[in-house]
């Protein structure tokens, strides 16, 4: 070989090697718009100025914007999608007779007339005051750069847009089923994220979002009457007269005045969302931290208490989530009633909140979790639903066992169930797959929010409780704000409990792999010795470390840990009270593994393979042996 050429080589690994280790990076965007709205038609104009950051190595020449609104419109993916999933979401349907008297379900969105679909119009596009070409392809916005933005370097990008707001069906929409007047979710051109995977211009059909940090400056201007909410800090509270200190005051506004212009600043979000009715009431109470915690919702009877019941727990919630998580790093929240359920967003949520507070402790809690992982880590929930929707459920759960006085000793149980009842079913997916792939929605949503939570639960079984908590919190300080992988929140566990974890984070969210082990045999030694042969069995593709407990007739228990020797790991004692043994390692490759209890088998009452129900053991009908 000539040594010019190996030189060559060598030099050009050691650089590509220095490139791929510079770490990690962040594309940035800053958001300043002005915003006319018009409450007669349901349409608004604005005028938008990004400064957009290229943090990344690449050279970018095109950018693409998201247009959210241009799902509602007969024919997009959205309404496709409704038409032909085998389970349709209920609010995308509407209910009817065919000519025969025969029941029918149509689409919503199929049925917008043209005032009444939503719609987002890009005019006027510059960079840096030069026109670039635009192009406009269902709910993205492509386009070609009039310069390239190079590495390290800022671009302004300036444009006009017009929109209108559809009919309620999903997240964004007016009128909704409680009355509340607009919903303004993924209303304004939204610029997508570039990172090291490359572009995430995923078109809108219903599902998760992925966004750019920045910091956002918001102009809303919109009749007098109207109390808005959302994202982000009202900065003229004076010049508008809106009552945020005193709850319940009454405003009184100049007559001859009829707009009002809120201005709202919202730092290093990846997202601005507001609602506006005539008919909002306002509390604000103080949170953990000296967090304000605002509460806007309809001025009906039938609802006013169970708000007002639900504000206290929501200060609990918030607090534990900070203790379990990390602190919450903004200065406010907000709970809006408006949507279509439940959704978040940036510093607040949409929901409709119609129920007692018992009921609307199904929606917030949970919608509340995502500022963590939704808005602070913000992994890509396209992508990977499960790392936002599962883990916001995990914590979710453990907030809502914490409420009663009587404590469920698994507060995950019904969710295992569930999962159970997907496997069964025949119609799982794997976790990996993209949001909008799933083939049904019942797949999506149980594995997204259910298995996702087990990915966390069966950690606390893998590396004990202590650990998985430690894990957690170290994943939240180093990578909020970074849009972690599935690889990191591995790795942290990893770091944390010296535990080898690649296995399971394959096994569980790449493949369709079941747990199942059992208690194939319990025999006596035939030798006089008392003692008791066990024989296990894996019958599942997926490995686990086993706990077993054993139970004898004289009232005391003892228990067993065998080790799973790709996991080089040994966990600690989960019950120090009970005496433990433990074993030699089991392989994955020997589906059978044999033991011996010292004691004789008509000692032995029962033997349980995973006590703590942490395992999401699918036939959970062989792993415990009686004395009859």
């Amino acid at each position: 070989m000539n040594n010019k050429f190996l030189f060559g080589l060598i030099f050009l690994s050691i650089t590509s090697g220095f490139a791929q280790s510079k770490g990690y990076w962040q594309q940035k965007v800053d958001y300043k718009m002005d915003v006319l709205m018009d409450v007669k038609n349901y349409q608004y104009n604005g005028k938008q100025k990004l400064i957009y950051t290229n943090n990344s190595s690449d050279t970018l020449r095109r950018v693409y914007y998201h247009l959210f609104n241009n799902a509602f419109q007969p024919g997009s993916e959205m309404d496709m999608r409704a038409q032909t999933i085998a389970d349709p979401d209920a609010r995308f349907l509407t209910k009817g007779k065919s000519a025969d008297g025969k029941e029918i379900k149509e689409s919503r969105i199929a049925k917008l007339q043209p005032n009444e679909i939503g719609y987002l119009k890009i005019s006027n596009f510059k960079q840096d005051g030069e026109s670039a070409d635009t192009k406009e392809v269902g709910t993205i916005l492509e386009v070609t750069l009039a310069k390239p933005i190079l590495p390290g370097k800022s671009t302004t990008l300036t444009l006009d847009f017009d929109g209108q707001v559809p009919v309620q069906i999903r997240r964004s929409g007016r009128n909704n089923s409680v009355g509340v007047e607009l919903s303004m979710a993924q209303w304004y051109p939204k610029m997508a994220e570039f990172d090291f995977e490359g572009w995430h211009a995923d078109p809108y059909i219903a599902r998760e979002f992925h966004g750019v940090w920045g910091d956002f400056d918001i102009n809303i201007t919109i009749d007098k009457d109207y109390i808005l909410g959302g994202t982000g800090y009202l900065k003229n509270n004076n010049e508008i007269g809106f009552g945020y200190e005193d709850k319940g005051k009454e405003v009184k506004k100049d007559s001859k005045t009829k707009t009002l212009t809120w201005h709202f600043t919202a730092p290093n979000v990846h997202d601005f969302t507001w609602a506006a009715d005539k008919n909002y009431l306002h509390d604000v109470v103080k949170g953990p931290n000296n967090v304000d915690l605002h509460f806007l919702y309809k001025n009906n009877k039938k609802y006013i208490q169970n708000w007002n019941d639900l504000e206290p727990l929501m200060v609990r919630v918030m607090d534990f989530y900070n203790k379990m998580v990390g602190d919450y790093p903004y200065k406010q929240y907000s709970f809006i009633q408006g949507g279509d359920g439940g959704m978040e967003y940036a510093m607040c949520t949409l929901m409709l909140g119609t129920g007692t507070a018992k009921d609307m402790l199904k929606a917030a809690p949970h919608e509340l979790a995502h500022s963590w992982f939704q808005q602070i880590l913000a992994s890509n929930e396209s992508k990977h639903p499960w790392m936002d929707e599962g883990f916001s459920t995990y914590i979710e759960y453990l907030a809502l066992n914490e409420i009663p006085n009587k404590k469920d000793e698994n507060p995950f149980t019904r969710i295992y169930k569930d999962y159970y009842a997907l496997v069964e079913s025949g119609k799982e997916q794997p976790l990996s797959t993209h949001g909008d792939r799933f083939d049904i929605n019942k797949s999506y949503s149980t594995a997204s929010y259910y298995k996702g939570a087990l990915f966390l639960t069966q950690l606390e079984y893998l590396i004990g409780t202590e650990n998985t908590r430690k894990a957690l919190k170290r994943y939240y300080d180093e990578f909020k704000f970074k849009h972690p992988t599935p690889n990191d929140i591995k790795r942290t566990a990893e770091r944390v409990s010296g535990a080898n974890l690649d296995w399971y984070l394959t096994d569980w969210t790449e493949t369709l792999n079941t747990i199942d082990y059992g208690i194939k045999n319990v025999e006596a030694a035939t030798d006089g010795v008392k003692r008791t042969g066990v024989s296990l069995e894996r019958i599942g593709r997926t490995p686990m470390p086993m706990d077993i407990l054993v139970e004898y007739t004289d009232g005391t228990k003892e228990s067993f840990y065998i080790p799973l020797r790709m996991m080089s790991f040994e966990k600690e004692n989960p019950t120090p009270e009970i005496k433990r043994t433990v074993l030699a390692d089991w392989t994955w490759a020997n589906p059978n593994y044999f033991f011996e209890i010292p004691k004789a088998k008509n000692s032995i009452k029962k033997i349980t393979i995973d006590p703590s129900g942490l395992m999401a053991d699918v036939k959970k009908d062989n792993n415990v042996y009686e004395l009859k």
